[in-house]
């Protein structure tokens, strides 16, 4: 630490981790703590008041919020939605997405006031402190680098009781679970997800279950990005936060996730993202319509790749901007409307509507009829399609 600088910038959310995380520097590194809350759709002005409110009570030289929607839609989940991305075939990447767009904007501010350090509150046996470091390490290579909850390897009672030391009060029902809310979907991790055989109970989940029924609702997509629901217009955000509205209340979009984290751990996280997983299922319908074969092949291979980048922590890897400009090209047609049932605790996606459909009647109805090809021509693309085939079993069947 220098007499001269000893700023330090704090990604805070003003849950337990980054509270403790605010003390420690403050009091017990003698750093002055500047509080950066990165919204990705998740906190609302009221909510962001009472974070603000809440760090200002630590005792902090400074507390800025930032909202980043918008760039968080432009620069990732727009890419999400064109890949159809789904982690293990089951979790939209709700944390591991936001994660890398809060992290720059964390690194923007640091540059900003020219602070010596700075800090975020990931524990060592998780994702996220990867992702953090590997964005701060690329964007800030001056600066050090402070996680206490990491290097102290702390409990969260042994958190708790920290703070309440330094006059912090912290409800430790409160903290029994871990909430973190993005426009890509809300994340919940506790102890049932500690273990490999336990679900979430019903008060985990962060949206309670009061609708029944059935609604049917239209999705209305523009080249790949849902511009619309049910007649009425609107961009892609507005869009994600009103069908989330209309469809977490049926509890669709609640999983867990298990999966492989990036320093070589099996890992589990509950998640409820009716959007992300409705959108995804809708596009993709929609995609298998107005796609060729080959089109959807070799998306399929490079969006699971740039998901598993993504999830990595490597959004700033440059060929993750050339995967994006080849997914962005095929959406070009990928526009139309999808009918999709909405029920407690599932969904529907009915079909499709498209001016781009390649499933015309015009040219022939599957296992029926024809219309744009003989019978002898297919004995021909038969013959040819499978000479190879035929060649390989004459030459090896009668050495047999």
């Amino acid at each position: 630490m220098t007499k001269t600088n000893n700023k330090v910038v704090l990604a805070y959310s003003g849950g337990l981790d980054t509270t403790y995380c605010a003390i420690y520097l403050n009091k017990v590194m003698n750093l002055e703590v500047h509080a950066l809350t990165v919204n990705t759709g998740g906190f609302s002005q009221d909510e962001i008041k009472q974070i603000e409110n809440r760090a200002k009570k630590l005792g902090i030289a400074s507390f800025r919020s930032v909202d980043v929607t918008a760039s968080y839609y432009d620069s990732c989940i727009k890419y999400l939605v064109f890949g159809n991305i789904l982690k293990n075939a089951t979790y939209p990447l709700s944390v591991s997405a936001e994660r890398m767009v809060q992290a720059i904007a964390v690194a923007k501010y640091v540059q900003e006031i020219g602070a010596a350090y700075v800090a975020h509150g990931s524990t060592g046996a998780g994702n996220d402190q990867v992702r953090f470091d590997m964005v701060f390490q690329s964007m800030l290579p001056e600066v050090k680098i402070l996680t206490p909850i990491r290097d102290q390897s702390l409990s969260r009672e042994e958190e708790i009781a920290f703070l309440n030391q330094h006059g912090v009060e912290m409800n430790a029902e409160k903290a029994k679970y871990s909430i973190n809310k993005g426009l890509w979907g809300t994340s919940v991790g506790g102890k049932e997800t500690l273990t490999s055989n336990q679900y979430l109970p019903e008060e985990a989940w962060p949206t309670p279950v009061s609708k029944s029924g059935k609604t049917q609702i239209e999705l209305e997509f523009e080249k790949g990005e849902l511009v619309g629901i049910n007649g009425k217009k609107m961009n892609p955000v507005e869009a994600i936060q009103q069908l989330q509205s209309i469809a977490q209340p049926y509890g669709i979009g609640r999983d867990i996730h298990v999966g492989d984290t990036i320093i070589g751990i099996k890992g589990r996280v509950g998640f409820e993202a009716a959007a992300p997983l409705i959108i995804i299922k809708s596009h993709h319908l929609l995609e298998k319509h107005v796609l060729t074969k080959w089109q959807l092949f070799w998306k399929d291979q490079l969006s699971n790749w740039y998901g598993n980048w993504l999830h990595e922590g490597q959004m700033l890897d440059p060929t993750m901007r050339n995967v994006e400009k080849f997914m962005e090209d095929t959406q070009q047609t990928v526009s139309g409307r999808v009918f999709v049932t909405l029920e407690p605790y599932r969904f529907v996606v009915n079909g499709i509507e498209s001016g781009h459909d390649l499933m015309s009647n015009k040219f022939g109805a599957y296992g029926e009829m024809n219309k744009g090809w003989s019978g002898d021509d297919v004995k021909g693309f038969a013959k040819i399609f499978g000479n190879q085939t035929a060649i390989y079993h004459k030459v090896n069947d009668a050495k047999e």
